[in-house]
């Protein structure tokens, strides 16, 4: 008999594109299958903006990775060429972006289904605000302007997203309100700097790069609010970058 696949996830309140110091992104290397994977970056909730693509490509040059970025706008591989290319990532790691567009454009397609096939085969995911949100039943999102509500995932991960916890204004008090009314169910909250992975649906670690950022379980409270609660976790001191 085979080694039944791990199917595991993390959810980043940051990374290259926000951060200097690569401790989220050796966090997230560091979860892979093989010690020198295959990182596929997907940034389709930007319209695939080149910029976006080369700057992964220019942090991950630094780590011991194979790396790579896949456009849509702009296909090249046809339908077997794409599904053997995401089947060969280790890590396929999502950019932000328009939430709503992103699943759109995957669904337009097929990426959605090939992603929850590398999902069932051990393939980390991972991503940060639309590419942490794409993965959850439903999420918090501005993708259509005004702060709100969208029951429209991928349901690998079950139960709702919010990025950008802390840093953005509205994001706290209309996630609550969302999770109160029951247009999205309980989920997670994640502050800027946090990293959550889960294994088989459930968080098995939390790791902050700053002191003062929380991964929250937001659930309603049965009286008409929600309760918060900020989940225990490990401080990243020190770059972990291997070559």
């Amino acid at each position: 008999m085979g080694v039944v696949p791990v199917r595991r996830l993390a959810l980043l309140g940051g990374g290259f594109s926000t951060d200097d110091d690569g401790l989220l992104d050796e966090w997230v290397l560091g979860h892979a299958r093989t010690s020198r994977p295959r990182v596929c970056f997907v940034p389709t909730a930007s319209g695939d903006a080149p910029a976006y693509g080369e700057r992964f490509l220019a942090a991950f040059r630094a780590y011991a990775c194979e790396s790579s970025v896949l456009p849509l706008f702009s296909r090249e591989l046809d339908d077997a060429a794409l599904r053997a290319f995401l089947l060969a990532q280790d890590v396929i790691y999502v950019g932000g972006g328009n939430t709503a567009n992103l699943l759109a454009v995957w669904r337009v397609h097929g990426v959605d289904r090939l992603l929850c096939e590398a999902y069932d085969r051990g393939t980390l995911l991972c991503g940060i605000s639309a590419g942490a949100n794409c993965w959850a039943e439903g999420s918090h999102t501005d993708s259509f302007g005004p702060l709100t509500f969208l029951p429209d995932g991928l349901g690998l991960l079950p139960g709702s997203v919010c990025p950008h916890y802390d840093s953005e204004p509205g994001r706290r008090s209309s996630y609550r309100a969302a999770v109160a009314s029951g247009a999205l169910p309980a989920g997670w909250a994640v502050e800027d700097g946090v990293g959550a992975l889960f294994t088989e649906g459930l968080l098995t670690e939390t790791v902050t790069r700053t002191r003062q950022a929380h991964l929250y379980r937001v659930e309603p409270d049965g009286r008409g609010g929600t309760t918060e609660r900020a989940l225990p976790h490990r401080l990243l001191l020190s770059p972990l970058r291997r070559s």
